[in-house]
């Protein structure tokens, strides 16, 4: 997803700077642009984004909307669910946006301006067996930006979460998805069908993207 909101922000004419831990995997992904820089990011340190902020405003002057779209995914049943596997949920997908939210405030409020956008999930408005951990970080942010938002609306800025549903993104894939450590054999049945379902929705998916390819 943020690939392709990279590609289409870049397309409309605007400046973009575009993250991720691979530099060279973003880069491969959305080319070469005279308004397009590249900066590595790790969310989970707060440190690479106040450096990745002041990247952006040496070579733009400005930044005027962040897109937090940083996500895994960490699938299983809770009492399976290791207490470091909860965390490193939370830190990629709570506590990073945070991270980056944090870098950019003091740019867009000397500015009176800004729009934050995080992309959340449904499952951050509903929750599911399988999902406890990836839940409780959408739960959380949907918390957190709303609390936002009467923060800082009177310096101009806006607020917007976004909540897709099933989307043909990377997130069901073997590389964003891990699964629980610890597994316990009275889940057993019930996690065979949760995976069945999870990698069928990553086989639909792909199917799709692949057949949108060839046309």
């Amino acid at each position: 997803m943020g690939i392709e909101i990279a590609k289409a922000a870049l397309t409309a004419g605007h400046k973009v700077v575009a993250t991720g831990r691979n530099t060279d995997k973003v880069a491969k992904a959305l080319g070469k642009a005279d308004d397009l820089l590249i900066v590595k990011l790790d969310v989970t340190k707060l440190s690479d984004a106040e450096a990745a902020v002041k990247a952006a405003v040496e070579r733009f002057g400005t930044i005027d909307v962040i897109v937090n779209n940083a996500a895994n995914f960490y699938a299983g049943f809770f009492e399976e669910l290791s207490p470091q596997q909860i965390e490193q949920q939370l830190a990629t997908s709570l506590i990073g946006p945070m991270n980056v939210t944090r870098a950019v405030l003091p740019v867009m409020r000397k500015q009176r301006s800004g729009h934050i956008i995080s992309i959340s999930s449904s499952g951050g408005l509903i929750s599911f067996e399988f999902c406890a951990a990836y839940s409780a970080a959408k739960f959380g942010l949907e918390g957190w930006m709303q609390a936002l938002q009467a923060e800082v609306a009177p310096f101009g800025i806006k607020t917007t979460v976004v909540n897709p549903g099933f989307f043909r993104t990377e997130l069901l894939t073997d590389e964003s998805t891990n699964y629980a450590d610890h597994p316990i054999e009275d889940y057993n049945e019930r996690r065979a069908q949760q995976m069945h379902f999870g990698k069928a929705q990553t086989v639909n998916s792909l199917a799709t993207r692949q057949s949108w390819l060839k046309h």
